[in-house]
C-alpha cells in the first residue's frame, strides 16, 4: 500500500511540474523596463497610444495604451513610475476568457476593470497594490469570463462610480 502512495504522489508531483512549466514558460521577473520610442518619448512600440485610443464610462474617458500581443500584455504596466489621471492600459485578448492579473514589478496601484465581449463590466479589483519585497504576488482572479481588462490609477474608479454591469465605449 505505502508503495501504490509513493507511486500516486509521484505521478501528482511530475503532473504539477509539468503544468508550472507548461504556464510558467516565462520567468516574469526578467522583465527589463521597456525601451523608449523616441518619436513619441514612451515606452514600448506598438501599443502606444497616439491620442485616439479612448475608453469612455458616460463623461469619464480614458487615453489608452493596447497590450495586444503576449509580449505587451506580459509586460503591462510594468516599471512605471507613474500614469497621468486620464490615461490606462487595455489588455485585448483573442476570445473572451478568464483572464488572471498580478502585479509583479509594477510600482503604482491601479485599479483593474475587467470588461466582457460587449463593452460591459463583469468584474472590479479596487487599489490593487504592487508585490512586496518579499516576492509573495498573489494572482488577482476575477473568476468572470472576459475579453478585455482595462488598467487604471488605483482609485477612479471608486472617484467615477463604476460598478459591475456599466457599459464602456471603446474608440481606437
Amino acid at each position: 500500500m505505502k508503495k501504490h502512495l509513493k507511486f500516486i504522489l509521484l505521478i501528482v508531483s511530475a503532473a504539477a511540474i509539468i503544468l508550472a512549466v507548461v504556464f510558467y514558460r516565462q520567468d516574469w521577473r526578467q522583465f527589463k523596463p521597456a525601451a523608449i520610442n523616441l518619436q513619441t518619448d514612451q515606452p514600448g512600440g506598438s501599443s502606444i497610444n497616439n491620442g485616439q485610443n479612448k475608453v469612455c464610462f458616460n463623461e469619464n474617458c480614458f487615453s489608452v495604451e493596447l497590450a495586444r500581443t503576449n509580449d505587451e500584455q506580459a509586460r503591462g504596466l510594468m516599471f512605471r513610475a507613474s500614469l497621468a489621471a486620464d490615461a490606462g492600459m487595455l489588455f485585448i485578448f483573442s476570445q473572451e476568457g478568464v483572464y488572471s492579473f498580478w502585479m509583479e514589478n509594477t510600482l503604482i496601484p491601479l485599479d483593474m476593470i475587467w470588461l466582457d465581449e460587449s463593452g460591459r463590466v463583469v468584474y472590479i479589483k479596487e487599489n490593487a497594490q504592487p508585490c512586496p519585497a518579499n516576492g509573495d504576488c498573489p494572482d488577482i482572479n476575477p473568476s468572470q469570463t472576459a475579453k478585455y481588462v482595462l488598467e487604471i490609477n488605483a482609485g477612479v474608479s471608486k472617484k467615477i462610480g463604476l460598478r459591475v454591469g456599466d457599459t464602456v465605449k471603446f474608440s481606437f
